[in-house]
């Protein structure tokens, strides 16, 4: 039922994991580093990132990660690594039985307004979200001359074996 969203959310743990190890031999000044436009720092949008996505999980499952606490604020790349596996695993398994999609959420909206938000949209906000911080941190590595990892979904699609090469093409 919910198959197509599993690659959806494979590729968006497979780009994080490729943002994390572009940043893992990283100094703490080039993590530290901030570039206009962006969210922050590279490991406070990489802490940011991670941690939404603890947000929009325990949202959704009403579940709460172990780490999704005010110590995601101050975690190591490592710790980053492990959070991101986590909660890759936990997207796994969530999207392996059926949810009510249309269910509502009530999320306080800018202004103080409370809004009724359906499932979908949280889960697109989640990969939205996510996209757009790992461009982000891309912006950044680019601009502190730091190589920056190819995220697309055909890459992804590629590297995982989601798209092989056609047997008419492989003799």
């Amino acid at each position: 039922m919910n198959d197509g969203l599993i690659d959806a959310f494979r590729h968006n743990a497979w780009a994080t994991e490729q943002v994390i190890a572009a940043c893992r031999g990283l100094s703490d000044e080039q993590l530290n580093s901030e570039v206009a436009g962006t969210f922050g720092s590279i490991i406070a949008m990489l802490r940011h990132t991670i941690g939404s996505e603890g947000s929009y999980y325990r949202r959704l499952s009403g579940e709460t990660p172990e780490w999704y606490t005010e110590a995601i604020e101050t975690a190591s790349v490592d710790e980053l690594t492990a959070h991101a596996a986590d909660i890759a695993g936990r997207w796994e398994r969530f999207l392996q039985t059926p949810f009510d999609a249309e269910r509502t959420h009530v999320i306080q909206w800018d202004g103080n307004i409370s809004r009724d938000v359906p499932s979908g949209v949280i889960l697109v906000q989640c990969l939205h979200h996510s996209n757009e911080h790992r461009t982000q941190v891309c912006t950044t590595l680019t601009q502190i001359g730091a190589p920056c990892p190819q995220l697309g979904v055909w890459e992804f699609a590629e590297e995982t074996n989601r798209a092989p090469i056609h047997t008419e093409n492989a003799g």
